[in-house]
């Protein structure tokens, strides 16, 4: 998928959240009062549009309650500590504008300007005021500085007029109030602001010089006031928002109802990764890499800790589950070690196989520890079609290990690993990897191919190699680097383009990387598995599982016939085989494969169930009578082995039995319909014959 497409994908993907958005949110006027209150006075100036958004889709007291503890964890200056400085100084900021900006105003203090910018600020540095005079209204100027931070200018003056001298005090706009605004008797032209500046200056310089711009020094232009103070004014008001990543509201509104309560409100934010390729044993593999924002421990006895539970699921585009898996990760450090990695990221590598088709790939990941979690959701497309000409996402690496055939890794590339990180990232001492494949060449392609590398640098064209086709020792798999030392540090885009013998173009693929100017990069610590080689059982496990859920049972069968080829001792190959023999109604084939497994320890209801089930749809009865009471011994009773039994009591026309197995089955769940109609029939036919 080109970046244009993805672009695209992501934008329907947010249009579609903010329709949800619309078509689920609750009036305000629906909240209970608390939360109403909560919504529209306490938190009004400081909460983003997708918090008020998400906020008003909650269905319970319960959700709400979580969503502001996780309002308010996300706004921590210090998470480690039980105060939350951020909500203490927030909530004195309220009390004080309501005790001294209400005053001679109906409105309660936090409503007025004074208050409202009181409440986002803080308290100014320094404050001027100037009582009524005859020719002037009262008013205030605030000054601020050193919140080059949070992304405001380095010094900035507020001013607030009581029009009238009686009432709130307003905030005043040079651009669209002037001068002449803090004037009660001023009848000059109102569109001349140098003579009602010059005016205003007579009566009190202060004010006047403040009343064409709010930035120290800033010079007006023939008298006209500053459109600067404008945006400073915009700035100040979209400061809140600013702050804070509210991506943990859109993802705690779509996990309430999987992720466990005491997870909801810890949202953390990450970087992935995500890249799809073919392995020589023709699979295709989903590599990805999570770096959490941050890897939280426990202690315990000097020992440092920490798990992990990893959920992934993979979905077709309608939302039908196709795979799912899970994994725990664990850690233990000493103090030593925790302090060599505790300042550098940290990175789960993992891959898994995927058959062809479009996907929606959901990966949850949570810290037992800590009760974090965070998310990663991405869609996929696995190519079908490998005679179409077609290139593959470009791998970014910083660094390749060689890696033995006989084990797999992920980001494993004709037996090398690729090391990458999910920013793209690099220094100049790196050497830059691109790994990519491509499908479909031809041998006329093969032999006078060229492929062209160009790096942009912003939108220029920075730097340009070619290599023919020929030169490289593998037809799919195509890997290059490059030496960064004589690049300059920028942001750069990679361009690999396949040319034809004419120099046309006809496949590219972009990929964006950073370069720093810094001479090395702290690399992260990764956490990965040694996988086995892609020829293992354990693949055509899972991709005949992925068909299987996809109702694609034909193909099923043969990838779980060779995976049970590979391992027949295994039960999970066993009962994944005979499932799909059952479903295409092969039950001599059931038979075969389960009998020899009956009486492995390991043998499980399932097993006995389909094993009695192929007996009784091969007419072996009393077999299958047989398989049903054993299981019934081992695992206890059940509807649907007393209703299998009772079946096969009927087909050899033992209806004692038979009416006693389902008589206990209707005691274990009575609302079982068919089973009373059934022993109804049996009994009017039993009386009827009496007659």
């Amino acid at each position: 998928m080109g970046k244009f497409q993805k672009s695209i994908l992501v934008l329907l993907v947010v249009i579609s959240f903010l329709f949800q958005l619309e078509a689920k949110k609750k009036s305000v006027k629906d909240l209970p009062p608390k939360y109403r209150k909560w919504l529209e006075e306490e938190v009004v100036y400081i909460i983003t549009p997708k918090e008020r958004e998400v906020f008003l889709q909650l269905e319970t007291d319960k959700e709400r309650d979580l969503f502001i503890e996780a309002f308010w964890k996300h706004r921590d200056p210090t998470p480690g500590t039980p105060e939350n400085e951020f909500k203490k100084e927030h909530y004195r900021r309220i009390a004080y504008a309501n005790h001294m900006f209400g005053r001679g105003t109906p409105k309660p203090g936090w409503k007025t300007d004074r208050g409202r910018y009181y409440i986002i600020l803080g308290p100014p540095q320094d404050v001027q005021r100037f009582d009524a005079k005859q020719n002037l209204y009262p008013a205030e100027i605030w000054f601020y500085q050193g919140m080059t931070k949070k992304g405001l200018i380095p010094a900035f003056y507020l001013v607030f007029i009581q029009r009238g001298g009686t009432g709130e005090y307003v905030l005043y706009s040079p651009a669209r109030d002037g001068p002449q605004a803090f004037m009660p008797d001023y009848w000059g032209d109102p569109a001349d602001y140098l003579k009602a500046y010059e005016t205003l200056k007579e009566i009190e310089p202060d004010l006047a010089r403040v009343s064409l711009s709010l930035i120290p020094g800033e010079e007006s232009i023939y008298g006209r006031p500053s459109l600067a103070s404008e945006i400073l004014i915009q700035n100040i008001n979209l400061l809140p928002q600013r702050l804070v990543d509210d991506k943990y509201a859109e993802k705690l509104l779509k996990f309430k109802d999987i992720v466990e309560v005491e997870y909801t409100a810890n949202y953390i934010d990450n970087r992935s990764l995500i890249k799809y390729y073919r392995d020589p044993n023709g699979l295709f593999f989903i590599y990805y890499i999570i770096q959490p924002e941050r890897l939280s421990v426990g202690s315990y006895e000097s020992k440092y800790y920490s798990n992990l539970k990893l959920n992934g699921k993979i979905t077709d585009l309608k939302g039908k589950v196709v795979f799912q898996y899970e994994k725990n990760i664990s850690f233990q450090f000493s103090e030593d070690q925790l302090t060599k990695i505790k300042n550098i990221p940290f990175n789960i590598y993992d891959m898994i196989p995927l058959v062809p088709g479009n996907y929606k790939l959901s990966i949850l990941l949570k810290n037992t520890v800590s009760k974090e979690f965070t998310s990663v959701e991405e869609e996929i497309s696995i190519p079908s079609d490998l005679s179409m000409l077609q290139m593959t996402p470009l791998v970014l690496g910083y660094k390749i290990e060689p890696l033995n055939k006989s084990v797999n890794k992920p980001f494993n590339f004709s037996n090398k690993v690729f090391y990458c990180v999910p920013d793209n990232t690099f220094s100049t001492s790196d050497t830059l990897y691109i790994f990519f494949q491509i499908f479909g060449l031809t041998p006329e392609l093969k032999k006078q191919g060229i492929l062209k590398y160009t790096f942009y640098r912003g939108n220029e064209e920075y730097q340009t190699y070619t290599d023919e086709l020929k030169n490289y020792s593998e037809s799919m798999n195509f890997i290059r680097e490059f030496d960064l030392k004589d690049f300059a540090p920028a942001h750069y885009r990679i361009k690999v383009s396949l040319l034809n013998a004419s120099q046309q173009e006809i496949l590219s693929e972009f990929e964006e990387f950073d370069l720093s100017p810094m001479a090395s990069l702290p690399r992260p610590w990764i956490y990965t598995k040694v996988m086995p080689s892609s020829n293992s059982s354990v693949y055509l496990y899972i991709l005949g599982s992925q068909w299987f859920n996809m109702g694609k049972f034909e193909i099923a069968k043969k990838y779980f016939e060779e995976a049970f080829k590979k391992d027949p001792k295994s039960i999970d190959y066993a009962l994944s085989l005979a499932k799909v023999y059952s479903i295409l109604k092969e039950f001599k084939k059931v038979r075969q494969i389960l009998l020899p497994l009956k009486n492995n320890e390991k043998a499980n209801f399932e097993l006995y169930y389909l094993l009695g089930k192929a007996h009784q749809m091969l007419g072996e009865y009393n077999k299958a009578i047989s398989v049903y009471e054993e299981a019934i011994s081992h695992f206890g009773l059940n509807i649907h082995l007393l209703n299998s039994i009772g079946e096969c009591y009927y087909s050899i026309g033992n209806i004692e039995e038979t009416i006693k197995a389902w008589k206990k089955s209707l005691e274990l769940n009575p609302n079982q319909k068919e089973i009373r109609d059934k022993i109804n029939s049996i009994e009017r036919e039993k009386n009827e014959f009496k007659k």
